[in-house]
């Protein structure tokens, strides 16, 4: 019956860049034979995919780096700020993907409740925001490799060792990791599944083995002061400076009880990934019950995880003799125990694999749902006729990935990951309430609490760490926007499939 009513109801919307396609039919798109992906997924698949994003170097460096830097033993209440962040940006995924279970997250989202401008917007977003994370976490973990070959006295050529020191270089590890697992994707999602079930069991295991040893190892003397006396912090100058800091004259505190809040917009960046479940919903059994219990049983396990490493780590050494390279590392060095440090490592390395594969994996869905609906080349949003896999995306945007990642310096990337992160947090905490005023009607397996309080209160969280980003992020954002307002006009705009079926119906 919705689907009867749903469509004509909106028809005086249809129109120009604010043209909105029905759930209804991005559902009914997803039925094309040459165009449907495979449903093999579970809940357990999904929880799997959104510890194994979330949960990487970060757990081992940031919990001590953090520690020292702006919260002393009052990490751990960071970690806890910030998990209820990402919690209410969660429930409005969790309702959108019970919703519309449809490749694409935010933008497929995005389309059904604003419109194909700021869908495309969204989906651009995206599509930098995975690209550009995949690249630094393959970096990463081909500095770890590189580390563990040096320390077993084979050490690669520089000029294959990466751009490091001021010295050109192809990183060729990161290169040759991002196409093996370019190929595990094209193979199917079941595979990758499993793949990553393995890697992450293994990530889980030396997290929770470092836990337990490391709590043999605490000294109650170390939490004290638990929250330690406020600071001034020094102040950054022009475009590195915080956006909040130029507007508002604004000068962030660390430790004290502001100290806790500014953390908590560091740490968040640590969670970043458990949305990247919800471009997996229409590759899932049963999306409706699945997708809801993926994105937030993964966020409540990286949660008590994240701030079971911070008790420790600030428990074992005192948090302003902790390093800020290895804290968790060096902790047990100090102590007398090399071999756990070796461990992590390891722990590390291995846990790197599984974050850049799911990267991998959501950017080609939200590529494959944006070339489906005409806003890309069509020719990229065929399934594989025997593997069921988004394959011509996949290879094509990791064969781009593993070239960047070839010639990558980590650290301009990462900021630009996040703010792409929390503006696609702020467009599903608005679609949220669009769509339950616009499509009251829409069957919702999942709903978020206390509409419209949940996403207002989501919006600002994200805005407020938006502001917290330094300004030159900002324009390195902006510059990737225009461009991509470009490729809309010229191309997007005139080939979308919702545009061509309204001039068609003679709506457009």
């Amino acid at each position: 019956m919705s689907t009867q009513h749903g469509t004509p109801q909106h028809s005086h919307r249809d129109r120009g860049l604010f043209r909105m396609k029905t759930v209804e039919q991005s559902i009914l798109d997803t039925e094309e034979p040459e165009h449907t992906l495979k449903k093999s997924l579970t809940a357990l698949d999904l929880t799997v995919f959104g510890v194994g994003v979330v949960i990487g170097t970060g757990i081992f460096v940031l919990t001590g780096k953090i520690a020292k830097e702006q919260a002393g033993p009052a990490v751990a209440l960071a970690f806890v700020v910030a998990g209820v962040v990402c919690a209410l940006a969660a429930l409005c995924y969790a309702e959108f993907a019970s919703t519309v279970p449809v490749a694409g997250s935010a933008y497929t989202f995005s389309y059904a409740s604003l419109g194909e401008l700021p869908a495309w917007i969204i989906g651009w977003d995206l599509i930098l925001e995975l690209a550009l994370g995949c690249a630094v976490v393959a970096v990463g973990w081909s500095g770890y490799i590189r580390s563990l070959l040096d320390t077993a006295g084979w050490h690669l050529p520089g000029a294959l060792a990466g751009t490091h020191e001021g010295h050109f270089g192809f990183d060729l590890l990161a290169c040759i990791l991002v196409l093996v697992l370019t190929g595990i994707l094209v193979l199917g999602m079941k595979l990758s599944s499993r793949v990553t079930a393995v890697v992450v069991g293994v990530k889980v295991t030396v997290v929770l083995l470092v836990i337990i040893a490391g709590a043999f190892l605490i000294s109650g003397a170390n939490y004290e002061p638990f929250v330690p006396p406020s600071k001034p912090s020094a102040a950054n100058v022009g475009l590195a400076a915080p956006l909040s800091e130029l507007i508002f004259g604004f000068t962030p505190s660390t430790f004290g009880t502001m100290g806790i809040f500014t953390a908590a917009a560091v740490v968040f960046f640590a969670f970043i990934g458990f949305d990247i479940v919800a471009t997996a919903a229409e590759e899932t059994r049963n999306p409706q019950r699945d997708v809801p219990r993926g994105i937030l049983g993964s966020l409540a396990i990286c949660t008590i995880l994240y701030v079971a490493v911070s008790i420790v780590v600030t428990g074992m050494e005192k948090y302003d003799r902790l390093s800020t390279d290895a804290p968790l590392a060096d902790a047990f060095k100090d102590l007398g125990h090399p071999f756990f440090a070796d461990v992590i490592s390891f722990g590390a390395a291995v846990g790197l694999t599984s974050v850049c594969m799911i990267l991998l994996l959501g950017q080609s869905r939200v590529f494959f749902a944006m070339s489906r609906d005409g806003l890309l080349p069509r020719v990229f949003s065929r399934a594989h006729p025997t593997y069921g896999t988004p394959y011509r995306s996949t290879i094509v945007l990791g064969v781009v990935v593993a070239v960047v990642s070839g010639f990558t310096s980590i650290d301009v990337l990462a900021e630009l990951v996040n703010i792409g992160t929390l503006f696609a947090f702020v467009v599903v905490a608005v679609g949220v309430i669009l769509l339950r005023r616009s499509r009251p009607d829409l069957p919702r397996s999942f709903r978020t609490p206390w509409v419209p309080v949940v996403p207002l209160l989501s919006v600002l969280a994200s805005l407020w760490l938006m502001l917290n980003l330094p300004a030159e992020t900002w324009v390195r954002f902006g510059i990737w926007m225009v461009a991509g307002f470009g490729v809309y006009f010229v191309y997007g705009r005139s080939h979308s499939r919702l545009g061509l079926r309204n001039r068609q119906a003679g709506e457009d």
